[in-house]
């Protein structure tokens, strides 16, 4: 039972998380006039982004793997035959999705905010790049998520 809600409360983070970078941090960073202050802005937002996004993820991850060892209980020798299949599909995309999630956040959120409080200069043109590929990477995690949410959906019927 306290299971099933840490990983309805961590699902529910993650998801305020992605939609948040969408919606508040991107489109803030991008309406603000100087370089220097849209850097700081969003170097400041990626820092407290990236261990929340990936530790919520990470918590989605743990908590659902606990929960398939009771499924597994549940089904008994009939479970490869009732749920494997659609498993297997859930289980590829939510590989996709950690995939996706850990480069925006890592391969790309992290490394910026590590330049950026190391004092690096980022030119403009890096940082139109940088807030490209996280918007890039930011719609496959977002499509991503949905088709993992609503596979899981289905799963427990």
């Amino acid at each position: 039972m306290l299971n099933s809600w840490l990983h309805l409360v961590a699902l529910i983070v993650y998801l305020g998380a992605v939609v948040g970078l969408w919606a508040i941090l991107l489109p803030s960073a991008t309406a603000i006039e100087k370089h220097e202050d849209r850097a700081g802005f969003l170097a400041r937002g990626l820092k407290y982004y990236n261990p929340l996004q990936v530790g919520a993820l990470g918590i989605l991850i743990f908590t659902g793997a606990f929960q398939l060892t009771e499924l597994k209980a549940m089904y008994r020798e009939q479970f490869v035959k009732q749920v494997g299949y659609q498993l297997a599909v859930k289980l590829t995309f939510a590989f996709l999705l950690v995939i996706f999630s850990v480069y925006q956040s890592m391969g790309i959120g992290h490394r910026f905010v590590r330049r950026h409080e190391g004092g690096d200069a980022v030119s403009p043109q890096e940082l139109d790049s940088l807030v490209r590929r996280l918007k890039s990477a930011h719609w496959c995690i977002l499509i991503l998520a949905l088709i993992t949410l609503w596979l899981g959906l289905r799963l427990r019927v």
